[in-house]
């Protein structure tokens, strides 16, 4: 059991806001203490293949990379590059939570646990991306300088509930998105990486995911509109790497993450597990924000059909062309 002081509120925040903080509090401390009693300790260098590493040319007057020192896949290539940056964006996506939720209290001691365990992620999976030589190391410091000089900026500053929603969310697709890059990585040592850092990922989609059905006992209506805005204007973190936009489109195709899996393995599980759209006692801007929902979803389902019909014919297509 963690015991945390309490909370202190923030000047700026609106009134309504520290409200609903104070009343989540208590779930907050609850939530922390489960997740400490049931989160496995790991440490990154057991998982990186540091026996495939060598120097590199530079003032070391090491080997120079290429792309056949690794047996990584090229999609596990590619989206082992956008995970990372996107965990290396750690600091702007702290700044923003701290700032919402504090640093005092529960909440401040679940920001800072969050905090150290998504740096580990991001540690590990950089020495094994330098260790097993999947990817160009210059390259790669290179784009993480450019989108951390960028920095992040949220897209649901609306209120605490919007943000609780987007990161319900966010974790899970991240974890999918570590699961299936593994998956498709044809590198098992990468594979059992990415398989312990969902593991961590799934845990805070489930602290998320249970403080959200508290915000939807306590404010039904504010929480049913928060996810409604959130699934229906959802971006990942990462939509600000370089080249996010060609990246996305090999990652979608190669089956690690598209509208189906999104739909399916994201959207849809948090939301039957809230009951969202069976939820009852909404007023009627709740009632609006759900009907919102419902037929949001449905147009997705056909845009995923959709995009699985056009990835068959370009793989049956690619198929045909090399065979």
């Amino acid at each position: 059991m963690t015991t945390v002081p309490a909370a202190r509120t923030t000047g700026h925040a609106h009134p309504s806001d520290v409200k609903l903080l104070q009343a989540l509090e208590e779930v907050v401390e609850r939530e922390l203490n489960r997740h400490l009693d049931v989160f496995k300790e790991w440490m990154p260098h057991e998982y990186v293949p540091w026996s495939r590493g060598r120097d590199f040319d530079g003032p070391l007057n090491g080997e120079a990379w290429a792309s056949d020192q690794s047996p990584i896949s090229e999609v596990g290539r590619v989206a082992m590059v956008v995970n990372l940056l996107t965990e290396d964006n750690l600091p702007s996506y702290h700044y923003e939570i701290a700032t919402l939720f504090g640093r005092d209290g529960a909440w401040g001691t679940w920001v800072h646990r969050w905090t150290a365990e998504e740096a580990r992620h991001s540690m590990a999976m950089r020495d094994y991306l330098v260790a097993s030589r999947a990817v160009d190391p210059v390259l790669l410091e290179q784009s993480r300088m450019a989108h951390m000089s960028a920095g992040f900026v949220s897209d649901n500053r609306h209120s605490p509930l919007h943000t609780v929603a987007y990161v319900a969310f966010q974790e899970l697709a991240t974890r999918i998105s570590h699961r299936n890059t593994g998956h498709h990585s044809g590198d098992p040592a990468c594979d059992r990486l990415l398989a312990r850092i969902a593991a961590d990922e799934n845990l805070h989609m489930i602290f998320y995911r249970n403080l959200l059905k508290a915000a939807l006992e306590i404010a039904p209506d504010q929480a049913m509109r928060a996810i409604a805005d959130v699934v229906t204007g959802f971006r990942m973190p990462g939509h600000g790497i370089p080249g996010f936009e060609r990246a996305a489109v090999q990652i979608a195709l190669g089956g690690v993450y598209n509208l189906r899996v999104h739909l399916d393995d994201v959207l849809n599980p948090v939301l039957r597990h809230l009951k969202v759209l069976e939820s009852s006692g909404l007023g009627p801007e709740g009632l609006r924000a759900q009907d919102e929902l419902g037929a949001f979803l449905g147009g997705l389902d056909g845009q995923a059909t959709r995009f699985d019909e056009r990835r068959a014919a370009i793989l049956a297509r690619r198929a045909a062309v090399r065979g």
